[in-house]
């Protein structure tokens, strides 16, 4: 929002009767985008086309007998001459039921709204409603030709189906959250009783996928608190490096701040890329006029949120899943011969497992094919003045670590084919910025750590435009130009020139 409606919002109040209204159910401010609504609704409209073939399957034997069967009671109706369009019809109307109430009851909303019991109860009541219109509806057109069996069926299936998609997509990403992925790291402004709760909340509730980071202090409202001060990690004035510095996404406002403060958090987090809320008990007025978003039990207002791409990185995680698997099957001939040569080539493990820092600085363990020498880590300090990169990087043409087979593998790049199976684990992405060692990112300044923003690659704009390039400044900057002018185009593009550079033996 502008300054100004800021401004307004913290000096206009509505009617009382608005707050019983919010109090009683979650109203997001902050709606999924409307991509990802398109994604829920033609999946939603997927399982009630499966559900209704199957409701035929049981009721009729099949899709061709259960026509014929329409047909023979709709024979005698001039305005169903044609039963297929009986069907369709009563197709689309279910399908557009389902929607509609789905919509109404939030059920497009982000996962984190609701628990796992009320978007199950939700789904049932909105089957059970859109069943209600669909019978409704042909009652009215005289529909009565259609199996009553056929649709009891359908609704029932789709209730199951629904239900089930949900719930197993729920396990999914809860088991991503607890694995670290997806989740979104918060820091609270105020440390009292507040700020308190919202962090024992927030903790407790598991579908939430909060990583608290932190208390912010302010000066002259919170307290000292001896006992918190290994989670106090500043002062308000240093908020938004510190929210740099912990890759942090959402500010949660628990402390009673001066509205001028407030608004300049607010301006601040539009250029930072953070996400604000605050807790409107504390600020009179501003509530009244806001929509309200309960995270858990507590509720919230959204001050500022960044535009989320999820329906771009929902088909860059699909495009992931896919060419790795395929890419996978595809070379795991190849994968069994350079194991085997590596054996006979060295001694030593045919994996090297080494510890990257991946996405908001998660530490994952990154796999390739081995191509040094067994005591190739106690070697490294003897050779640091052989470096031919700068700053951070380290980087030796002719490292005498690498084994006569390393050398060949490096070359074509065929070292980090095991890299696939990061991918599969969702710790890498195909494409992206390189995963970086924990003793090059100490040596990060504060704008260096945007690269971590994103799932780190296999491969990426640095490594097909400037791989040979020993500047660190290009290094950084070709990474921060991929993640600000990210899309699936430029990935797709990054990967066609990818397979020109390993064609040609370019790599290192």
């Amino acid at each position: 929002m502008a300054t100004s409606e800021f401004l307004q919002r913290l000096t206009v109040k509505a009617p009382e009767n608005n707050v019983s209204k919010n109090r009683g159910r979650t109203v997001s401010s902050a709606r999924s985008t409307r991509a990802t609504v398109v994604l829920w609704i033609l999946a939603d409209a997927a399982t009630v086309v499966l559900a209704l073939l199957v409701s035929f399957k049981l009721t009729f034997g099949g899709i061709v007998q259960g026509l014929r069967a329409v047909h023979l009671s709709a024979s005698n109706l001039p305005v169903f001459r044609h039963p297929g369009a009986l069907l369709l019809g009563y197709l689309i109307w279910f399908i557009a039921a389902i929607v509609v109430v789905s919509r109404r009851y939030h059920l497009y909303e982000p996962l984190r709204i609701t628990s796992t019991f009320h978007e199950q109860r939700m789904t049932m009541q909105a089957c059970f409603t859109a069943g209600l219109l669909l019978t409704g509806g042909l009652y009215l057109v005289h529909g009565e030709v259609i199996s009553r069996a056929l649709v009891l069926l359908t609704i029932l299936i789709t209730t199951a189906m629904l239900c089930a998609r949900r719930l197993g997509w729920r396990a999914i990403i809860y088991r991503r959250f607890e694995r670290g992925l997806e989740t979104r790291n918060i820091l609270i402004i105020g440390t009292g009783r507040i700020g308190q709760a919202l962090r024992n909340h927030i903790d407790s509730v598991r579908h939430l996928g909060y990583t608290f980071k932190g208390y912010i202090h302010v000066p002259g409202v919170d307290l000292d608190m001896p006992s918190m001060s290994g989670e106090v990690l500043g002062g308000v004035d240093h908020v938004f490096d510190l929210a740099r510095e912990h890759f942090v996404d959402e500010i949660f406002v628990a402390s009673p701040c001066e509205r001028g403060l407030v608004k300049h958090i607010v301006a601040q987090a539009r250029n930072a890329g953070v996400d604000i809320r605050v807790v409107p008990d504390l600020y009179d007025g501003l509530a009244w006029n806001s929509s309200v978003e309960y995270v858990g039990q507590f509720p919230t207002i959204p001050l500022h949120r960044e535009e989320a791409h999820e329906l771009g990185h929902f088909l860059k995680r699909a495009l992931d899943i896919v060419l790795s698997g395929m890419s996978t099957l595809a070379v795991s001939p190849l994968l069994i011969g350079i194991a085997v040569a590596i054996k006979l080539d060295s001694p030593g493990p045919i994996f090297y497992r080494s510890d990257r820092i991946g996405k908001k600085g998660r530490v994952f363990k990154c796999v390739k094919f081995r191509t040094m020498v067994l005591d190739a880590e106690r070697r490294r300090a003897d050779i640091l003045h052989m470096n031919e990169r700068d700053s951070v990087l380290f980087k030796i043409t002719n490292d005498p670590r690498i084994t006569g087979l390393g050398h060949l593998l490096r070359k074509y790049s065929l070292d980090e084919l095991p890299q696939f199976f990061n991918v599969l684990r969702g710790d890498m992405s195909i494409v992206g910025p390189r995963p970086p060692l924990a003793s090059e990112v100490k040596q990060y300044e504060l704008s260096h750590l945007r690269r971590l923003d994103v799932t780190p690659g296999i491969t990426g704009l640095w490594q097909v435009q400037a791989r040979q390039d020993p500047s660190f400044d290009s290094y950084i900057s070709l990474d921060t130009a991929y993640i600000e002018n990210w899309s699936l185009w430029l990935d797709i593009k990054i990967l066609i020139r990818t397979v020109a550079v390993v064609v040609r033996g370019t790599g290192s």
